[in-house]
C-alpha cells in the first residue's frame, strides 16, 4: 500500500517513539511550518554602527599616545618632571569631570570620594618604592626581545579590551586581562628608560592609559552616547601632533586605520548582514525562560 493511500486516514506526526506507517526518509508538507527565519537579526543602520566603533579608535588612539610618550621620554625630547606635571593636571581635571558624571547620582558619594583617595594614595607610595625594582627588573632582557613582547602585550590589549562595558566602577573579564597586558608592558619599557623618575612617570602615565582613561570614557558615554565623538575629536589630533615629530609614516598609517574602522567597517558589516541566514525551529534546544515570564 502506498504513503498516500495511508495520509488520509493516518497524518504524519513528527514523533520518533511510535511506529509510522511512512519511510524513513519521508518528508512531510507540514514539517516546516514552525520553522523561522532570521528571528533575532536586528537592523544596523551605518551611522549607529559608525558611531559604536568610537570605542575602538578611542582606545587605539590612547595607545597611540601612550607610546609617543614613551618614544619621547626614550629620545629625551620630553623630561619626567613635564611628564609628571601633564599626568597629574590630566588626573585632576579627569576626576572633576568624573565627580560630577559619577558621583552625582550616588547618595553615598563622600563614602567613594575617601576610598578612592586612600587608594590614590596607597598606590603612588607603592609606585614610588618600587620605581627602582621597575627599572631594573628586565634590564638584564635583550632589546629586540622587549620590543617584541611590549607589541603582543600592546596587542593583547587591544584585543581583550572591553569595548562594550557599561558600568563604570567595576572591571570584568576579559577586560582585566587587557589591563595586566598594558601595565606589562609598561614595565617592560620602564627597564630602557634612564633614570627612576623617567619610570615613575611613565608608570604613571600607564596607569592614566590603561586603568583610569577607560573608566572615564564609559561614565562619559553613559551620560550621552554622542560624548564617544568628542573624545575621540580630542584625541586624533593630539596623536597626530605627538608622533609628527617621530614618523609622518606612522601618522598616514594612523589616519588610514581611523578612517577604514570608522567609516569603512561599518558599511562592511551592513553589507555582509544581507548574507546572515539564521533558522530556528522546534528541532533546536529547549531555552529555559525568565522566572515570571509566560
Amino acid at each position: 500500500m502506498s504513503v498516500a493511500s495511508f495520509s488520509a486516514f493516518q497524518p504524519w506526526k513528527k514523533l520518533l517513539y511510535i511506529r509510522q506507517d511512512y519511510p524513513d526518509n519521508y518528508v512531510d508538507e507540514s514539517f516546516l511550518e514552525q520553522m523561522q527565519k532570521n528571528v533575532n537579526v536586528r537592523t544596523h543602520y551605518y551611522w549607529t554602527v559608525a558611531h559604536r566603533t568610537c570605542a575602538v579608535t578611542q582606545h587605539i588612539s590612547s595607545i597611540m599616545v601612550f607610546t609617543a610618550i614613551f618614544v619621547h621620554l626614550y629620545s629625551g625630547l620630553l623630561s619626567p618632571a613635564t611628564l609628571l606635571i601633564i599626568t597629574a593636571v590630566s588626573v585632576f581635571i579627569g576626576y572633576a569631570i568624573w565627580d560630577i558624571i559619577v558621583f552625582r547620582q550616588r547618595l553615598k558619594a563622600a563614602i567613594y570620594r575617601g576610598r578612592i583617595f586612600k587608594s590614590a594614595a596607597l598606590l603612588l607610595a607603592i609606585l614610588i618604592g618600587l620605581t627602582p625594582v621597575l627599572k631594573t627588573l628586565t634590564k638584564e632582557i635583550s632589546s629586540d626581545t622587549v620590543w617584541t613582547l611590549t607589541v603582543m602585550m600592546i596587542l593583547a590589549n587591544l584585543v581583550f579590551h572591553d569595548y562594550s562595558a557599561q558600568d563604570v566602577l567595576r572591571v570584568r573579564f576579559p577586560d582585566s586581562l587587557s589591563i595586566n597586558a598594558g601595565i606589562f608592558a609598561s614595565v617592560l619599557l620602564s627597564s630602557r628608560l634612564p633614570s627612576n623618575m623617567h619610570v615613575l612617570g611613565l608608570m604613571l602615565f600607564a596607569i592614566v592609559t590603561f586603568v583610569l582613561f577607560p573608566m572615564f570614557r564609559r561614565g562619559f558615554r553613559n551620560i550621552s552616547p554622542r560624548n564617544d565623538l568628542i573624545i575621540i575629536t580630542l584625541l586624533s589630533p593630539l596623536t597626530v601632533a605627538l608622533f609628527l615629530p617621530i614618523s609622518l609614516a606612522l601618522v598616514n598609517i594612523y589616519l588610514i586605520g581611523m578612517l577604514f574602522i570608522n567609516l569603512i567597517c561599518p558599511y562592511w558589516l551592513i553589507h555582509a548582514q544581507k548574507y546572515k541566514s539564521e533558522i530556528r525551529g522546534p528541532w533546536d534546544e529547549a531555552r529555559i525562560g525568565r522566572r515570571g515570564s509566560s
